[in-house]
């Protein structure tokens, strides 16, 4: 069996010039090689892959890759994060776990999934770091963001073994996320959600005929933002650009892959929607304007608020609002290139917190 380096998590504000390597995140001064799908990473382009997970497998099948640092670390905390640094902290069992360990990554980072069980285990991770459900110490989330994540990794990745091992142990935090999957796809197969295709523009219309969420799901952000389990979606479309149609409220989203360097399919890069949120307003009441959230954002989205920052209805018809959406996307040009270039130097990138 080969041998692999042995390596011990530590939080990424307490390296100083520990030298390390990064997981899924940003290159720090310290920082030997960066394994991340992140943009502009400077990531190995032998090692890339979609997820960050993927590229620690590719790494500890490449010794002649391999760093002399012994710490691993992480920037902020996600379902991808905490199951690459655990392959680097378990690579025997990892390796022999890797295809359920990169579903259940995909699962979080993409909401796509081939394997329930895969999804289950990324549910799982979420349902640990979400305050709102966690059965953690809830002093945790009342931290700064960097040492919440510490804590965070500290506690979570011990439990990525048993999550893998016996994944049914832990239904009390995978159920709830796992039922409004189901409702979902059940709404997708009996036409509760209806999708429509514009293949040339990589845009998915998604239809929706009622709110799947429950108030607990409102509450928690991750499934707050549409009314469906965005991975009902994602597995039925190859689309990156969704706009969801709740009768005459929109959201225009792009899903992650398209942020970061996507490595088996690229998706179309993303158009600058600030022009056609410019366009939305002047056909809309005085006191409602269009906004999108940037297109260097991680998932970002174009809505219509009021001046509370409230999403409302909007005046334009379903159909308009298609029409418009459709044109103005054949006629973007692109504004976001996350892969590395010979000769760039990676730009800093700021953490979502």
């Amino acid at each position: 069996m080969p041998q692999y380096p042995s390596y011990t998590y530590a939080p990424w504000s307490q390296l100083h010039a520990t030298l390390n390597i990064m997981v899924d995140g940003a290159a720090k001064n310290s920082t030997l090689i960066t394994l991340s799908h992140w943009p502009k990473s400077g990531t190995p382009e032998n090692l890339k892959a979609d997820s960050s997970t993927d590229i620690v497998f590719e790494y500890l099948n490449a010794p002649t890759m391999h760093v002399p640092a012994e710490i691993v670390t992480g920037d902020h905390f996600d379902e991808d994060a905490s199951l690459g640094i655990f392959a680097l902290l378990e690579p025997e069992f990892a390796l022999e776990n890797r295809i359920i360990i990169c579903g259940a990554a995909t699962a979080g980072d993409f909401a796509t999934y081939s394997d329930r069980w895969a999804a289950r285990i990324a549910f799982t991770i979420l349902a640990l770091g979400d305050p709102s459900v966690s059965p953690l110490d809830k002093t945790i989330f009342s931290q700064g963001y960097d040492e919440m994540c510490a804590d965070l990794f500290r506690e979570i990745l011990p439990r990525i073994k048993p999550m893998i091992e016996h994944p049914g142990a832990f239904q009390e935090l995978w159920q709830p996320e796992d039922s409004f999957l189901t409702k979902s796809e059940r709404a997708l197969a009996n036409g509760g959600l209806i999708l429509q295709e514009f293949p040339d523009v990589s845009l998915c219309i998604v239809s929706v005929a009622e709110d799947l969420r429950t108030d607990a799901d409102r509450a928690r952000a991750r499934r707050g933002d549409t009314p469906y389990h965005p991975m009902a979606v994602h597995n039925a479309t190859e689309c990156d650009r969704i706009l969801t149609v709740t009768g005459n409220t929109y959201a225009l989203t792009y899903r992650y892959e398209s942020w970061v360097q996507y490595i088996s399919a690229p998706p179309m890069p993303r158009a600058d929607l600030s022009p056609l949120a410019t366009s939305l307003t002047a056909h809309e009441p005085d006191g409602l304007a269009w906004t999108f959230d940037g297109v260097d954002a991680i998932a970002p989205a174009l809505r219509l608020k009021n001046t509370d920052g409230a999403e409302v209805a909007s005046a334009i018809s379903p159909n308009e609002m298609i029409d418009r959406t459709v044109a103005f996307l054949e006629g973007a040009d692109a504004a976001w290139d996350p892969y590395d270039h010979p000769g760039e130097e990676p730009p800093v990138l700021l953490l979502p917190h």
